[in-house]
C-alpha cells in the first residue's frame, strides 16, 4: 500500500507503568538503575486518579509509575487483570488535531478526546488515547507547546532526587511486544499508525525437520514496524509451531495473562562499562550465556561480515554480553536483564525485564542473539520446571 501520511510522531516520550509497590519501583530505579526522580502526582491527582505516582528520568528515557489507592483507578483495573507491567505508551506529536484527525479517519477508537491544559507561564499541553492490540496497553499523544510542568496534576521537585544517569543511559531504542496472533496487531500498526514493516525473522531454538521427532523447542517469529519520520520501532513476537505451548511467547502471554509489552531496550553510550557497574555496584542479575557462544564468536564474527570488533572477546565472556551485525566493523552489543519476578523475587512483579543495548553502527535487532536469549529463557524454565 502507498505510505500514509505521518501522524507526526516527534518520539515516544514516555512509559508509563501500574505497578503493586510504588517504593520498591523508586528504589530500583533511583538507586540500581540511578535514574532521578523528577516529581510526583499531586494530593488532589492521587484522590481524583485513585493512584499515586512518581516520574523518574536517564537521559530522555523518561519512566511515569503509579500504584493504586483503592479501587477504581487505571493502575487498580490494571492489576486486577496483570501482574506490573506498561499500561500506556506517550508519544509527542508535532499536531495534536492533526495526530487526532488522521487517527479518526483511519478507524481508531479513542479513549478521550483531545483535553488541554496549561501551566503557570502559559505553556499549553494537549493530549489524548486511544486503545490498541496490544493487550489493555493504551497510546497517549501529547503535544507541548512551552508547557514547562511535567504532566497535569504532577509537581515537580525543586532539585530531582536519586540517581545521576551515571551508566550513561540516552534513549528507548524499541519497545517489544508479545502476541498470541500479531497479524491484526501488524494491520493495525500499518493502515492505522501509518508505521512500515522493517525487520522479519522466525526460529526455533532447537532447529525442527519435519523428519525428525523433536520433544521440545521454542520458536518465534518476529516481526518489526517503525515510524520512518521519529525512528520509533516496536518488535513483535508470536509463537511458531509446532511447539506453540512451550514458546516463551505463549509462557509471558500465560504469566502476563495477555498480550503485552515484553521489554524495552535501552540504550547506553558504554556497554562494558555500564554492565560492569550494574553487576558490581548495584548487584542486577543478567540472562545467562554459555560459554559455547563466545567460544564459536570469533568465527561467527568473520562470517557475519563484522571482520573486527574494539571489545575484548574475554571481556564480552566475562560480561555475558551479545554481539551481532552483517557489515564490516558495523555491529550492536546487548545483553537483557533477568525479569521482574525474578530480580524481585515476586511474582506479582511480572515477566517484562530490560534490554541494555549500545548501536556501533548496526540499526538491526540481533537476529543471532534472538536465539541465544531464547535458549537463555529457555534454560531457566526448564530449571523451574515449566517445560
Amino acid at each position: 500500500m502507498a505510505r500514509l501520511e505521518s501522524l507526526g510522531i516527534k518520539t515516544l516520550e514516555s512509559v508509563h507503568w501500574y505497578v503493586h509497590d510504588l517504593e520498591r519501583s523508586r528504589n530500583f530505579y533511583t538507586k540500581a538503575l540511578d535514574f532521578a526522580e523528577l516529581g510526583v502526582s499531586s494530593p488532589e491527582l492521587d484522590t481524583r486518579g485513585k493512584q499515586k505516582s512518581a516520574v523518574f528520568q536517564a537521559g530522555d528515557i523518561v519512566l511515569m509509575v503509579s500504584q493504586p489507592l483503592g479501587e477504581g483507578g487505571r493502575a487498580s483495573r490494571w492489576l486486577r487483570k496483570h501482574p506490573d507491567g506498561v499500561g500506556t505508551l506517550n508519544f509527542e506529536v508535532a499536531d495534536a488535531e492533526k495526530a487526532f484527525r488522521l487517527l479518526e479517519e483511519r478507524g481508531a477508537t479513542f479513549i478521550t478526546d483531545i483535553q488541554r491544559f496549561s501551566d503557570a507561564r502559559g505553556g499549553k499541553l494537549a493530549m489524548f488515547s486511544i486503545t490498541t492490540p496490544f493487550g489493555d496497553t493504551t497510546f497517549r499523544f501529547i503535544q507541548r507547546d512551552g508547557y514547562s510542568d511535567l504532566y497535569p496534576g504532577y509537581i515537580r521537585h525543586a532539585t530531582p532526587k536519586g540517581g545521576k544517569n551515571k551508566y550513561g543511559f540516552g534513549r528507548v531504542d524499541h519497545v517489544t511486544s508479545n502476541f498470541q496472533t500479531m497479524r491484526p496487531m501488524l494491520l493495525w500498526m500499518e493502515h492505522v499508525m501509518g508505521f512500515e514493516k522493517f525487520w522479519h525473522i522466525e526460529f526455533h531454538t532447537e532447529d525442527v525437520a519435519s523428519k525428525e521427532k523433536r520433544a521440545h523447542g521454542s520458536g518465534l517469529k518476529s516481526e518489526v514496524m517503525w515510524d520512518p519520520k521519529s525512528g520509533v520501532k516496536f518488535a513483535n513476537n508470536e509463537p511458531y509451531r509446532p511447539f506453540f505451548k512451550a514458546s516463551q511467547i505463549n509462557l509471558f502471554n500465560e504469566d502476563h495473562r495477555g498480550d503485552g509489552v515484553q521489554h524495552l531496550a535501552l540504550t547506553v553510550k558504554d556497554i562494558l562499562t555500564a554492565v560492569k557497574d550494574m553487576r558490581q555496584g548495584a548487584g542486577l542479575e543478567f540472562m545467562p550465556t554459555p560459554g559455547t557462544y563466545y567460544d564459536a564468536l570469533p568465527e561467527r564474527i568473520q562470517r557475519m561480515g563484522i571482520k573486527k570488533i574494539d571489545e575484548d572477546i574475554q571481556t564480552l565472556r566475562d560480561l555475558e554480553i551479545l554481539i551481532d551485525g552483517d557489515k564490516e566493523h558495523s555491529y550492536l552489543l546487548q545483553i537483557f536483564m533477568k525479569d521482574a519476578a525474578s530480580l524481585y523475587k515476586e511474582p506479582s512483579a511480572g515477566p517484562f525485564f530490560y534490554e541494555i543495548i549500545q548501536r556501533k553502527g548496526d540499526q538491526g535487532f540481533g537476529g543471532g542473539n534472538f536465539r541465544a536469549l531464547f535458549e537463555s529463557i529457555e534454560r531457566q524454565q526448564q530449571a523451574q520446571g515449566r517445560i
